[in-house]
C-alpha cells in the first residue's frame, strides 16, 4: 500500500536543522525519504549521520557556500525550507532597538531566506518543479511592542516576500508557501522568556507568564511541539499539497483570534 504521506527522492535543505523545529523537520522529512542536507554555524553543532554544513547564514559568503554544497551534494534541490530565525534584541520597547538590533533582525530573520532563494530557485525554475517554504511567525500579526518589534517586523517583510515570490514562480512549478508558527517550546522560546524575566525583575515562569499574557493567552492551553511543526512543513513539501501554494499556514494553538 502507498503510504499517505512520502518524500521519497527528494532532495532537501533545510537551514537551522539541528535544533527545536529545524530539527524535527529534517528527521521527519528523512523518515519520509528524503536526503536533507542541513546547516550549523559550526560543524559540533550537528550529529555524525547528518549531512550538516557549517555556515554562518547571517552573512552573503555563508548563504553561497551553503547552496554550493547542497548543488554538490545533492546535485539539486527539490525543496528548501527556511527554518532560521530568532531574536536577540533587548527588552524595552522601539526606544532601546538600535541601528545595530534592528540590522541584527534582518539579517537573520529575512535576509538568509532571500539569498538563498536568490541561489536555488532559479534551478528550480529550470527543472520545472520545487517547493520552498518560508516559516514566519504570528508576530508579524501579533507583535510583542516590549521585546520583539523588530523580529516581528523582519518576519512581516519575509512574509510579504514570500507572497510576492510564489507569485512570480507559481506558474514555472515552483510552489512557495508559507509557515507561521505560535509559540513552539524550543530552547530559543526558553531564551526568550528568561530574556523577558530578567527585564522585568521576575523568574522563568514570569517570563512565561508574560509571553502567554503578551499573546493574548493560548487556547489549547500550551505551546506548539516540534514534531506538530514539523508535520505540517511535510505535508505542504508533499505532492499532496500540490496544489497549494502563495497561502499561509498558521500553527498556534488558537492564539490569533478568527472571524
Amino acid at each position: 500500500m502507498t503510504p499517505f504521506l512520502t518524500l521519497e527522492g527528494k532532495r532537501a535543505l533545510v537551514t537551522a536543522g539541528t535544533r527545536g523545529a529545524g530539527a524535527a523537520t529534517a528527521a521527519l522529512f528523512r523518515e519520509l525519504g528524503a536526503t536533507v542536507v542541513t546547516a550549523a554555524r559550526s560543524p559540533g553543532d550537528g550529529r555524525a549521520d547528518h549531512l550538516c554544513v557549517a555556515a554562518d547564514l547571517m552573512s552573503p559568503a555563508g548563504c553561497a557556500a551553503l547552496a554550493r554544497t547542497a548543488r554538490d551534494r545533492l546535485g539539486g534541490v527539490d525543496i528548501l525550507v527556511h527554518m532560521l530565525g530568532g531574536s536577540s534584541a533587548p527588552g524595552g520597547g522601539f526606544a532601546a532597538l538600535d541601528d545595530a538590533a534592528w540590522m541584527a533582525e534582518l539579517e537573520l530573520n529575512l535576509l538568509p531566506a532571500v539569498r538563498l532563494d536568490r541561489e536555488l530557485v532559479p534551478a528550480m525554475v529550470a527543472q520545472g518543479h520545487g517547493v520552498v517554504i518560508h516559516v514566519t511567525s504570528i508576530q508579524h500579526r501579533l507583535p510583542l511592542p516590549e521585546a520583539t518589534t523588530a523580529y516581528a517586523a523582519a518576519k512581516a517583510a519575509l512574509s510579504t516576500y514570500s507572497k510576492s515570490l510564489s507569485k512570480e514562480v507559481a506558474p514555472k512549478g515552483v510552489r512557495v508557501v508559507r509557515v507561521s508558527p505560535g509559540w513552539i517550546e524550543t530552547e530559543a522560546a526558553v531564551q526568550l522568556a528568561e530574556r523577558l524575566a530578567a527585564h522585568a525583575g521576575t523568574d522563568y515562569e514570569g517570563g512565561k507568564r508574560l509571553i502567554m499574557e503578551s499573546l493574548g493567552g493560548i487556547p489549547i492551553g500550551r505551546p506548539s511541539k516540534p514534531d506538530e511543526v514539523a508535520s505540517l512543513i511535510a505535508f505542504l513539501a508533499s505532492d499532496r499539497a500540490a496544489s497549494i501554494t502563495g497561502t499561509e499556514h498558521v500553527i498556534d494553538g488558537g492564539t490569533i483570534p478568527t472571524a
